[in-house]
Parts: structure tokens; sequence; C-alpha cells
């Protein structure tokens, strides 16, 4: 009986308000689980068919998108400087970052950053405070998260349709593979740094 709750809560209508609100906040608060709750939704449209597979990816995309675009906002109406932890040492440093890898190329750096989620942030401020050209931005940031958001629900999806034992297994299975992956992402993006 509890599993049956567990997974009607987990298909209903709410799970992909929750999950937009989750991609969302992961835009500013990088401890927010957004790529999880894809992930799970993702391997919940395979084994329960609900909520429906273009949803998630539709629900999420709009989502992050969303939240890059209110960082692009912020950045560019009140800059990289204006509040005291925007100051601090490693702050200033990832900024200054993102402000050279934007100079180099910005559409790389949107869907690189996209993947990575404190160089998301600083990218997406500094995109808002040295004024990228709005729709340019806008265009850049809807593909990048639209990437994204397919990959994401992907992963989750891929997960449920190879292992066996309905959601109760894909679902932590499709989050253990999804955070591997980003990991050995990451991995590669410290490598390519140096």
């Amino acid at each position: 009986m509890p599993t049956d709750v567990l997974t009607e809560s987990l298909t209903g209508p709410w799970s992909l308000v929750l999950m937009s609100l989750l991609v969302l906040g992961d835009a500013f608060f990088v401890v927010v689980p957004g790529e999880v709750a894809v992930t799970a939704l993702g391997a919940l449209a395979v084994t329960n068919g609900a909520p429906a597979l273009w949803a998630v990816i539709v629900c999420a995309a709009v989502a992050a998108a969303l939240g890059d675009a209110c960082c692009y906002l912020i950045g560019r109406l009140v800059g990289i400087e204006r509040w005291r932890w925007m100051r601090a040492p490693r702050v200033r440093q990832a900024l200054e970052w993102a402000g050279r890898r934007l100079e180099s190329g910005t559409a790389t750096v949107l869907f690189t950053a996209r993947f990575v989620p404190f160089a998301r942030l600083a990218i997406n401020l500094v995109a808002g405070a040295s004024r990228i050209h709005p729709p340019r931005y806008l265009a850049l940031v809807g593909i990048a998260a639209t990437a994204w958001a397919v990959y994401q629900a992907a992963v989750g999806a891929a997960v449920a349709a190879i292992v066996p034992g309905g959601p109760l297994v894909a679902v932590p299975v499709s989050i253990v593979v999804a955070i591997g992956v980003g990991a050995l992402i990451d991995l590669a993006l410290r490598r390519s740094r140096r």
C-alpha cells in the first residue's frame, strides 16, 4: 500500500509543478535537486506512463530557462558587486572566470554551464551584467535548457526501460546514473581547464 501511495503522488499532476519549482530554485541555490527531480520523473514516465515524458521535458525546459533568465535579469539590474556574497573571494573568482568564458564564446559557455550548477549561476549573472543582447541570450538559454531537459529526462527514461523492477528500482538507479554522468562531465571540464 505505501508503494502505491508514493507512486500515485509522484505521477500526479502536482509532480510536474513540484519538479518545475525545484528546477527553478536550482538556478539560484545549487543544493536544490532540480536535476534529480527531472531524472526521477523521466523514469516514472517510462515505468508508469505518467507523467508523460514530453510533459516532463517541456516543464523542465521552461523552468530551467526561466531560472536562468531570472539570474540574467538580476545581473543586468543589480550587477555582480552589490551584495556582500558577490564580493567573497571564491565568488569573485567564479565571476571573473565566467566573464573570461563569455568573451570567448557565448553559445558554447551557456550550453556548457547548463550542466555545471555553480558555473550556471555565475555565467547567467555575468551575462546580465555584461549586457549580452537579451533576444540572443534568451534564444541560446532556451535551446540550452531544452537540451538539458531532454538529457536529464532521457537518462531516467533509458534506465527505467533497461532496469527491471518498476519505479522503486528505476528511480533510484536512474538518479545514481545521472549523478555519475554529471560527475564525469565535471571531471572532464576540470581537466580541460588545466
